[in-house]
């Protein structure tokens, strides 16, 4: 399965190495990575695969939401087809 996290904040040093280690311990897979600066504020889409993570998603989303919080960071994860639907026009 594949999941869509989602990132925005003010830009700080660390947050792509923060998220891809965090993600690297659930043995969650980045397979694709879109990320921009404007205005100080960063933002960040990512899509990773699941298939061979040693956590739910349900615990995936809650140690993200839990890492954002530390950072300073909005994180979110969703499944991809939840963030599709949610994006369909």
């Amino acid at each position: 399965m594949q999941v869509v996290l989602t990132i925005v904040g003010e830009d700080q040093v660390g947050i792509i190495a923060k998220v891809s280690n965090a993600l690297a311990d659930m043995n969650i897979n980045i397979v694709n990575i879109n990320q921009n600066i404007m205005q100080g504020f960063f933002n960040m889409v990512l899509i990773a695969e699941m298939d061979k993570a040693n956590v739910s998603i349900k615990e995936a989303r809650d140690v993200m939401t839990k890492l954002g919080e530390e950072i300073g960071v909005e994180i979110r994860l969703q499944s991809e087809e939840i963030f599709t639907a949610m994006h369909r026009i």
